[in-house]
């Protein structure tokens, strides 16, 4: 892939944030405290950047949930700072409770993998020293349910890789317009699902030649198809967003993950997005969306009358019929 094209593609990245913000800047107003800080570790290169938003006075507060926000490729930690206005007004309306949002600066364009030579160790160091870090550092939760991965893009590749692979140790995932193929095995590559990843970005991250087993460990839904047993009983909620109109044409990715999630039986929230695109006005919305999805796992919603009267009145039919629903056959 030439330089040139490769600038344009971390430019239209880079614009996926811009949208996101930009309506609520003016409501935010000090609704939000932002930190910015840095963390080493021999694992990856060091210091590592990143930036924190939360809740004015969160430095008094307790037990606060941990939202681990991955920026897209090519972005950095201020791609959260430009979020503020969005999680300020969040957090002022009520609509979310307080918790600490962290977003490191990895390599540009990363995977947020542990390379294959062991170069690079960035799923190590995110759910091991930048988790421990954080929870000394300020009052962040050690309770898993209360830890929260997302992201968009890259970000969303890399959350789904973490929370299928360590599904005890996170409450929820929200992966947006994630950078995942509609594939279970490196021979199914065809040119249309990495046409904006050329082969030496994929050397750094998966071997020169491609170790093929090493590419199945890391990719999302293969990892469902190995564990998703595991994944069911972790209880670790699932929520999975594209736009049908994706330039990168990411919802191919989106849409097989939702299908191997639903064949393997681990429920999900699954959002194709009408006229949503990488870069453009949706992804507000859609952010939105994501994020109250993460903090409904802390207070699900609760049975009421009518759902009892509704399944008093059903159990007695379903009892007589033969088979049970998708779920629990």
């Amino acid at each position: 892939m030439g330089r040139k094209y490769l600038s344009l593609v971390v430019v239209l990245l880079l614009a996926a944030w811009g949208d996101v913000v930009m309506a609520d800047k003016a409501s935010a107003g000090s609704t939000v405290e932002i930190v910015r800080g840095e963390v080493s570790s021999d694992i990856v290169p060091s210091p590592v950047a990143y930036a924190l938003l939360a809740p004015p006075g969160f430095r008094q507060m307790k037990d606060l949930p941990l939202v681990l926000n991955l920026h897209g490729g090519g972005g950095n930690r201020e791609r959260l700072v430009e979020q503020a206005p969005m999680w300020g007004k969040l957090w002022h309306e009520g609509t979310i409770v307080p918790a600490i949002v962290v977003m490191p600066s990895v390599t540009e364009r990363g995977f947020y993998m542990n390379f294959r030579d062991g170069s690079e160790r960035w799923e190590d160091f995110i759910t091991g020293p930048l988790i421990a870090y954080l929870q000394k550092t300020y009052p962040a939760s050690a309770n898993p349910k209360k830890i929260f991965l997302m992201g968009a893009s890259m970000g969303g590749m890399g959350s789904l890789r973490m929370a299928f692979r360590h599904p005890e140790r996170f409450g929820a995932v929200a992966a947006l317009e994630p950078g995942i193929e509609p594939i279970l095995s490196w021979d199914e590559m065809k040119p249309k699902h990495r046409f904006w990843r050329g082969d030496a970005l994929m050397h750094q991250a998966y071997g020169d030649p491609i170790d093929k087993a090493f590419w199945a460990d890391n990719n999302p839904a293969s990892i469902v198809t190995r564990d998703a047993e595991r994944i069911r009983a972790s209880g670790l909620q699932v929520y999975i967003d594209a736009g049908d109109e994706d330039q990168f044409w990411l919802y191919e990715g989106a849409e097989f993950l939702h299908r191997v999630l639903w064949d393997y039986k681990v429920k999900h929230e699954y959002h194709l997005v009408r006229g949503g695109d990488h870069v453009g006005p949706s992804l507000g919305p859609r952010h939105i969306e994501a994020i109250t999805f993460l903090f409904r796992s802390l207070q699900p919603w609760q049975e009421t009358p009518r759902m009892k009267m509704v399944d008093r009145m059903l159990d007695p039919l379903k009892a007589r019929i033969e088979g049970k629903d998708h779920y629990n056959e």
